[in-house]
């Protein structure tokens, strides 16, 4: 079998890495906060700041890439109609929009909030930052809801 690699197939491909390159890290966030808030909260300061760090130099510029891809495979296969292409550019303004406007701003303040509990009397998470960090986390797994939809709607268009 000889591998034939056209300009499509490889922003297909650009589309998909970019997908996992972006979005696979959040994923393991729920998971980090949970074992953060059980095991050893003094990392939670700075966790909470990779978050927003990876959400400005990874989430955001991969989110671009995978729109201007998909807008280039939509071009391609004449399939802006498409529901799942319109669901992806709506997947594509809801994620960059919790990105940037909902997750990124809490997750800077739960790292001032952590830091502040841990350094205060008793080095307990309090109230305020657990509310908080549910809350954060409750939008990040709708964030990766909606990337497993989004997936399932691209993969399912094939078939």
């Amino acid at each position: 079998m000889i591998l034939a690699l056209t300009f499509f197939t490889a922003v297909l491909a650009v589309h998909i890495m970019f997908v996992v390159i972006a979005f696979g890290v959040i994923f393991a966030y729920p998971l980090v906060s949970l074992y953060g808030r059980n095991i050893d909260p003094s990392g939670l300061p700075w966790f909470h700041r990779l978050q927003g760090r990876l959400g400005r130099t990874l989430i955001s510029p991969g989110l671009a890439v995978v729109l201007i891809a998909g807008i280039y495979l939509a071009s391609k296969l004449h399939s802006f109609s498409d529901l799942y292409v319109q669901w992806g550019f709506a997947a594509v303004i809801v994620l960059g929009g919790l990105s940037g406007g909902y997750l990124g701003p809490r997750e800077t303040k739960l790292a001032t909030l952590a830091e502040r509990d841990l350094s205060g009397p008793g080095g307990k998470l309090g109230a305020e930052y657990l509310a908080l960090s549910r809350q954060v986390d409750i939008v990040g797994g709708v964030a990766c809801l909606i990337v497993l939809v989004t997936i399932l709607l691209m993969a399912a268009q094939t078939s």
